[in-house]
């Protein structure tokens, strides 16, 4: 090993057995103030060290990968990651879909139609006391417009897009400004409906989740899903808007598998709605309509900024929410308001 390799492993190394766990990176990473910087190292260790800790050899190995590569950690190394490893990857990780049982059918997500037009959403509330009446009554049309459609639970895969606490409580949201908290109240509630479709249904459905490179302190699950999501779940690291990149990341080939599996339906939801989540849905539809798969996104599952609800001329006055409804429509994606299961 390189005497830089092994001093940075000796860094992280905190109980000097030749090994990195998990848990010592995460302490070790924070110690050592890693940022912006270390953010893609820190969260392809994060990654490897989820089956368990990483050897001095295969750190070693993970080093060389990552400086030959012009991508870097985003580079080849990702086909070496746990994801695709035949035996730790794919098909261990991926939820447990066995029979539905009839006693256990999950109450509808979200309510039923005759419910939801009773009462104001969550989001349509948001909005009220964020932007006020008119912003929220403008989004409740654009909701109007779209279906709660029923999706067979055999047959349909989800993907939750970087359901962070960065985009909530950390480094993301701060980079806003003074005007964060505030700003990122959409996305806290589009989570808070991620929370519940994950009480519902997460060992149910084939789920899974993407994750931007943060900071240590923020690379974590958001505080509204933090409990519920398994310490062992494999995720595809996204650092940029689309979950085709890197080319590497393992994608590809789980959407491959729920292909296989039958799985017809493809729902994405998270943040934020009018970057990550339209164009990895837009991407994802046209790299894969050939194969019949049907990316649909439920805007209950889905957040942006408080801001990007409010009319704006560079959208011919409309907001940069609606417009990105527009365009995903435009794609071929199914936008609706919401998302009932049946087995």
């Amino acid at each position: 090993m390189g005497a830089m390799h092994a001093t940075l492993l000796d860094s992280l190394d905190l109980d000097h057995d030749g090994h990195v766990s998990r848990a010592e990176l995460h302490t070790a990473a924070r110690a050592l103030k890693w940022d912006w910087y270390e953010a893609p190292f820190f969260a392809l260790l994060d990654l490897f060290t989820i089956p368990g800790p990483l050897s001095r050899k295969r750190f070693a190995a993970c080093m060389r990968a990552i400086r030959s590569d012009p991508l870097g950690p985003y580079g080849h190394i990702l086909q070496h990651a746990p994801l695709l490893d035949p035996d730790q990857g794919m098909q261990k990780n991926r939820r447990k879909t066995p029979a539905w049982p009839t006693d256990k059918l999950p109450s509808h997500y979200p309510q039923p139609l005759a419910s939801i037009d009773k009462k104001e959403s969550g989001m349509a509330v948001v909005l009220k006391e964020g932007l006020g009446a008119g912003v929220a009554a403008g989004y409740g049309q654009l909701v109007d417009g779209l279906e709660v459609i029923r999706c067979a639970a055999d047959s349909t895969a989800v993907l939750l897009i970087d359901p962070q606490r960065s985009f909530t409580a950390g480094a993301w949201m701060q980079s806003i400004g003074a005007r964060g908290t505030e700003d990122v109240v959409p996305i806290k509630q589009a989570f808070v409906s991620c929370a519940k479709l994950l009480g519902k249904c997460y060992h149910i459905l084939e789920i899974m989740f993407t994750r931007c490179p943060f900071p240590p302190t923020s690379y974590g699950w958001d505080e509204r899903l933090d409990g519920m999501i398994d310490a062992a779940q494999l995720y595809f690291i996204k650092p940029g808007n689309s979950v085709l990149f890197p080319p590497h990341n393992g994608f590809k080939e789980w959407v491959g598998h729920c292909l296989q599996d039958g799985k017809k339906t493809l729902l994405m939801g998270g943040c934020t709605l009018n970057s990550c989540v339209r164009v990895s849905a837009i991407e994802t539809q046209r790299l894969f309509a050939h194969h019949d798969l049907q990316v649909v996104v439920d805007l209950n599952l889905s957040g942006a900024r408080l801001r990007n609800y409010a009319p704006n001329p560079q959208f011919d006055g409309m907001s940069a929410v609606a417009s990105a409804v527009r365009q995903m429509l435009a794609a071929g994606v199914q936008v609706v308001r919401g998302v009932t299961f049946y087995k």
